[in-house]
């Protein structure tokens, strides 16, 4: 039987990315979204069409109830979970200071980068196979703590706590839990509304001088899901091109 592993947010960008390569690296993937089912069917017909095995299910993570749906129903159609990967998140592309940050953007951010996580892990925690693998994302902001990113970033540090506090608690199981923090990454929601001059401001911020794109950062996910990256746990890994 295929090890299985569950992307969430995996319709595009960065999610997309990882699905694809955990599917050529011969997991069968659950392609894990909130509303667009038509860029999900995609994604698996792509998964497909490289000869691997793939299935879209509709979860929003926020909701404990359908975090415990997309376990429940990819275990039914698929028979096990082995590795989730915790991609789902969202950032709005003008994000205030602290001060002038209400309470729906706190609340959404909060919802969706920090408590969809934790629900996510709460179901792994109890369902994944021996030997599993949880990859969680954090942010390169973490590092660089840019004003106007305090309520984006405070999710994401929390990422990082509960990433090293779980890989600790799952002691016994041999699952390893770890986090994936990149830095700017050349996706259509990161490039939507910049000047190309602030795009190559941004890029030139690594001493690599370019920006990521989503399979650099779907390499570090197929190197910690894999045999090779056993060792490592309850380390946060800022892919990043030595931003920060």
């Amino acid at each position: 039987m295929k090890q299985v592993a569950i992307v969430t947010g995996a319709s595009r960008g960065i999610g997309a990315a990882i699905a694809q390569r955990l599917g050529k690296d011969g997991f069968a993937v659950v392609v894990n979204y909130a509303g667009n089912v038509a860029e999900a069917d995609k994604v698996v017909a792509a998964i497909h069409a490289d000869g691997g095995k793939a299935i879209a299910i509709q979860a929003d993570v926020a909701s404990s109830a359908d975090a415990r749906r997309l376990f429940e129903q990819t275990i039914a159609q698929l028979g096990r979970v082995d590795v989730l990967v915790n991609n789902a998140g969202i950032m709005p592309p003008q994000l205030p200071q602290l001060a002038a940050t209400d309470d729906d953007t706190f609340d959404r951010l909060v919802a969706v980068n920090l408590k969809g996580s934790f629900n996510t892990m709460r179901e792994a925690a109890g369902k994944l196979e021996q030997g599993g693998r949880i990859i969680n994302f954090s942010s390169s902001l973490v590092g660089t703590l840019l004003p106007g990113y305090s309520a984006y970033v405070a999710t994401k540090a929390g990422i990082e706590a509960m990433t090293s506090i779980l890989a600790k608690e799952l002691r016994g199981k041999n699952i390893t839990v770890n986090a994936v923090a990149p830095g700017p990454t050349a996706t259509a929601l990161f490039l939507d509304g910049k000047t190309p001059e602030l795009i190559e401001r941004l890029a030139k911020m690594t001493p690599l001088e370019r920006l990521g794109q989503p399979e650099d950062i779907a390499n570090a996910v197929s190197f910690l899901a894999g045999a090779e990256g056993g060792w490592i746990n309850g380390q946060t890994l800022r892919a990043n091109g030595g931003m920060v």
